[in-house]
């Protein structure tokens, strides 16, 4: 491939290594690129001014064969959610801080110290808290497959900026479905990794259920990325012991032999259009044709709507509390709808919802002594019109939004979106695999199989 937009991050390093191009080539390519097709997209909350200056260092370090690590001229986003030294982090609200982070955060700092070359920081929704792509801030964030839609959120930009061809590694965040609704819709790969594996700091307002993760067109490039974020900062007490390993390791090994369970309910009758049901037929199918075993089972999860509503409506409404009340008038509408509904709540409530999920973990781990892998939706429809705005959205939630996503946040076990053909109307199909605790390699290979068996094009946007 000549274009060094559509490339992935393991092809820019082997061309890097040979000396068929640099990063300051690349990178000029990339934001030629964004100029071009970022007005009508929408996917960056700012650009780095300092971009040009790392990747003409990193052209330097590969001019003198001293790379300074594994993604050095690697261009890559950052959700608007997570502190980068020097930029803002105003996580699409009016209200929050204009001034410059004064450090980075653990993924920014890792991301950096790999010699990976920022581009900026891509949109979200006010604080990561819904799915369709648009924010009092930045305004309307648009899917790159058909500019009418949205690219869901909340890792909006994200995802847009993935299928856009805006750099090869995309950063997003995932309390309910965030990197993985946003993929689904968009047409790339985006990896939900098992809870604490990814430090973050600051913590968000869903600090118990939210991971950060990769976003990228390629499953490779999703692992080759979790080998740099995925590493011990203390400044994260949920952060996980480094597991000094490569995540590519044993990815193209198949899945011949594994397990797979279709799941049907996430704990209630979920929704789902005939498009996604005809993407897990289809996955099945070739799963079975990789030679997996596939039947359909239940893990008997309580109704996880109940769970998760009130996770999600108490951590709303204790960040729409924290702003002084003069000023939540400047807050996204539907912010508010979620607190005045989840007013009155008490601790103990808190506590027993925390119980729940714990339960919920529990039987997820058991059914997870059975199966390899879940093979399940990823959304319930197709995206929504960009234009549409936000209406009613304690229902929405599971109407529209995240009634297949949110489990893997309440159990804290890894999940992966992958592409998995069209719709008739042209946009992406997709579907989830859900792997047990800490088996992030195992949802890995076989999202990969998956993705060599049926490889998935790039939007063509001239």
């Amino acid at each position: 491939m000549s274009d060094p937009t559509q490339m992935t991050a393991e092809d820019l390093l082997a061309a890097y290594a040979r000396t068929a191009l640099s990063p300051v080539e690349v990178l000029q390519a990339v934001t030629e690129r964004v100029a071009r097709l970022n007005p009508s997209i929408n996917a960056f909350a700012v650009m780095n001014p300092h971009s040009l200056a790392q990747a003409g260092e990193s052209a330097a370090r590969w001019r003198a064969g001293r790379p300074i690590g594994p993604l050095d001229g690697v261009p890559v986003t950052i959700k608007d959610l997570v502190d980068i030294a020097g930029l803002p982090t105003r996580r699409g609200s009016r209200l929050t801080d204009t001034a410059a982070a004064a450090e980075d955060a653990p993924i920014a700092m890792a991301l950096r110290s790999a010699g990976a070359v920022i581009v900026g920081k891509t949109t979200t929704t006010e604080f990561g808290w819904k799915t369709p792509g648009d924010c009092p801030l930045h305004g309307i964030t648009r899917n790159p497959w058909n500019f009418h839609h949205t690219p869901g959120g909340s890792s909006s930009g994200a995802g847009a900026a993935a299928a856009a061809g805006f750099g090869a590694l995309h950063l997003g965040t995932d309390a309910g479905g965030s990197i993985r609704l946003p993929a689904a819709w968009c047409g790339v790969v985006g990896l939900k990794p098992t809870f604490g594996r990814v430090p973050q700091w600051p913590l968000g307002a869903f600090a118990a259920v939210a991971v950060a993760g990769p976003m990228t067109r390629t499953v490779r490039d999703c692992a080759l990325m979790l080998n740099v974020i995925g590493r011990h900062d203390l400044r994260d007490p949920y952060c996980l012991p480094d597991d000094n390993r490569d995540w590519r390791d044993g990815i193209e090994g198949g899945i011949a032999g594994l397990k797979v369970a279709v799941m049907r309910r996430p704990g209630f009758d979920a929704p789902v259009d005939w498009e996604s049901i005809a993407a897990i037929e289809q996955a099945a199918a070739l799963m079975q044709e990789l030679g997996a075993e596939v039947e359909e089972a239940d893990p008997g999860l309580p109704d996880t709507r109940a769970i998760f509503s009130r996770v999600w409506g108490i951590a709303l409404t204790r960040l729409v509390h924290s702003f002084p009340e003069t000023r939540r008038h400047m807050l996204d509408p539907g912010l508010l709808e979620v607190a005045a509904a989840n007013r009155g709540l008490t601790a103990e409530d808190f506590m027993e919802f925390e119980a729940s999920r714990i339960q919920a973990a529990h039987l997820m781990a058991r059914f997870m002594k059975r199966y390899d892998l879940i093979l399940c939706p990823t959304v319930p429809n197709p995206p929504p019109l960009a234009e549409a705005g936000t209406h009613n959205p304690v229902d929405a939630l599971w109407s529209s939004w995240a009634p297949w996503t949110a489990f893997a946040n309440l159990t804290r076990q890894p999940a992966i979106t992958i592409p998995m053909g069209f719709s008739p109307n042209g946009l992406p199909r997709s579907v989830q695999l859900a792997g047990a605790l800490y088996r992030d390699d195992v949802v890995l290979r076989a999202a990969r199989a998956i993705e060599v068996a049926q490889p998935f094009p790039v939007p063509d946007l001239g």
